[in-house]
């Protein structure tokens, strides 16, 4: 249904998405309206961005109805289990990336799709379930920024990339900075919750390479000059998003070698502990084994015992002090203590 306030037609049902839609024209001030009537092709000359959050079926629906797209893009926007992947059809491009974020200090990091639709009638359409930084800061960009509506539907692609991808750097920074306090804390003392930490940063790193991955050969695909929909001036641009793929992944693989190092240094550095445990009591054992003997023999309860006599306690009595102090003399000179 349609709601109106003022002379402002806002598109209000409680079963559909939240929408807003950024018309980009040379020479004018950019224009953000959430109107259902502009989910649509724009004007030639004119761009478009229409952001879409919490799709509904009916959504789907109303995007099939008034773009060119094919039924299973439209199926893949209503289930968000896809890896990320560009796909190429008549009209338009449609791209899954993934964005992450880190909400707590833990740095479990957590992985948000985000579907794209780049049509040849410069139109870009974003589909996404939850809040997205990266799309948030650029939005706010293409708001003030009156110069973007000549660089076209594929530069705010780019500028929408660019922006998740770059939000990993910061994610690696503070898994980074957890690894060199976990391996200061193996280094000094075992803690069992180090190893839960080295798992857990272990799983964010196996999370993000999993996506990473393939979302390399998506900025592959789109930087490659020749597609109609993307020029050659954006596609250096892609080629940029690229390159900072590679280096994230690079860092992401080193951050599994140095995991992997700390964890091995953890068990080694548990089971040396455990050893010299082990070690010391065997000592302890071996200090008292002779005392066990002495008093064991001499406290049978017999009237009659060999060499019974008063002079002998006293002199048992001095062993049960002289053996113990020389095995620990003998011990510490070997270095066994």
């Amino acid at each position: 249904m349609f709601v109106t306030h003022g002379s402002l037609a806002i598109y209000h049902d409680a079963m559909s998405a939240m929408i807003r839609i950024l018309d980009l024209v040379p020479g004018q001030r950019p224009v953000v309206s959430d109107s259902a009537d502009k989910i649509a092709p724009p004007q030639p000359g004119h761009t478009r961005w229409i952001d879409i959050k919490e799709q509904r079926e009916a959504d789907m629906q109303l995007l099939g109805e008034r773009f060119p797209f094919h039924h299973l893009t439209l199926e893949d926007c209503l289930h968000f289990d896809q890896r990320p992947k560009v796909e190429e059809f008549d009209d338009y491009l449609f791209v899954v990336l993934h964005a992450f974020s880190c909400p707590s200090e833990t740095c479990d990091a957590e992985a948000e799709e985000v579907h794209l639709f780049l049509g040849s009638q410069n139109y870009l359409i974003t589909v996404h379930t939850a809040d997205i930084a990266a799309i948030d800061t650029v939005w706010k960009r293409a708001e003030s920024d009156a110069g973007l509506a000549t660089r076209g539907a594929d530069f705010l692609l780019y500028l929408v990339s660019d922006a998740i991808v770059d939000a990993n750097f910061p994610i690696l920074d503070r898994v980074n900075d957890a690894l060199e306090s976990i391996e200061d804390s193996v280094l000094e003392r075992q803690n069992p919750d180090d190893l839960a930490r080295i798992f857990q940063l272990k799983r964010t790193l196996v999370l993000m390479r999993k996506v990473l991955s393939p979302e390399r050969d998506v900025f592959a695909v789109l930087s490659k000059r020749g597609d109609p929909r993307i020029s050659e001036k954006t596609a250096l641009y892609f080629r940029d998003v690229y390159d900072h793929l590679v280096r994230i992944y690079e860092s992401i693989d080193a951050g599994r070698d140095l995991l992997g190092n700390a964890l091995d240094a953890y068990l080694s550095m548990t089971s040396n502990r455990t050893n010299e445990i082990m070690k010391r009591l065997t000592l302890l054992s071996a200090v008292f084994l002779p005392l066990t003997f002495i008093t064991g023999f001499f406290g049978q309860n017999f009237e009659h015992l060999p060499f019974h006599s008063d002079a002998l306690m006293y002199a048992m009595a001095a062993c049960c002090i002289a053996i113990p102090t020389v095995m620990v003399v003998v011990f510490k000179r070997s270095g066994w203590f």
